[in-house]
C-alpha cells in the first residue's frame, strides 16, 4: 500500500466512520473522515485525496450525488461504495457505472476494504 495514499471516508454514522479511520490509520493508510457530503466537498477544498469511500445512503447529499461531485473536482478521484441497506440489485439499478468491484455492504471487513483500495488504485 503506497504510504503517501490518502484516503476520504464518508458516512453519516460517526462511530462506524470515526472507527474505520483509525483501524486504516494503524495499518498505515492516510484516512481522513467526515459525516455528510457537504462536509466532504468543503475538506476536498484544502486537502487531496486518492480515494473516497462513501456511504450509498446519507441524508441531504447521498453518495452517487457526492461522487459526481467529487469527480468534478478532482475527476482522478477513485471511489468505493459502501451500504448497510438495500440489496446490490438496488445497488446496480441506481448505479450501474460504479461497477460491482467498488461496492461493499457494511458492516465492512477492513481486509476487503484494504484489498479494494489496492485494487481501485491500480486501475
Amino acid at each position: 500500500m503506497p504510504a503517501d495514499m490518502n484516503v476520504l471516508l464518508v458516512d453519516d454514522e460517526a462511530e462506524l466512520v470515526s472507527t474505520l479511520a483509525e483501524r486504516l490509520t494503524l495499518r498505515g493508510i492516510k484516512a481522513s473522515w467526515v459525516t455528510s457530503g457537504e462536509e466532504a466537498l468543503r475538506r476536498l477544498e484544502t486537502t487531496a485525496f486518492d480515494i473516497a469511500v462513501l456511504d450509498v445512503k446519507m441524508p441531504k447529499v447521498d453518495g452517487l450525488e457526492l461522487k459526481k461531485r467529487l469527480q468534478e473536482r478532482c475527476p482522478a478521484m477513485k471511489f468505493i461504495f459502501v451500504t448497510g441497506h438495500g440489496s446490490t440489485r438496488d445497488f446496480e439499478t441506481g448505479a450501474s457505472a460504479v461497477g460491482k468491484e467498488y461496492y461493499l455492504v457494511k458492516p465492512l471487513n477492513i481486509e476487503t476494504l484494504i484489498a479494494k483500495l489496492k485494487e481501485a488504485l491500480q486501475r
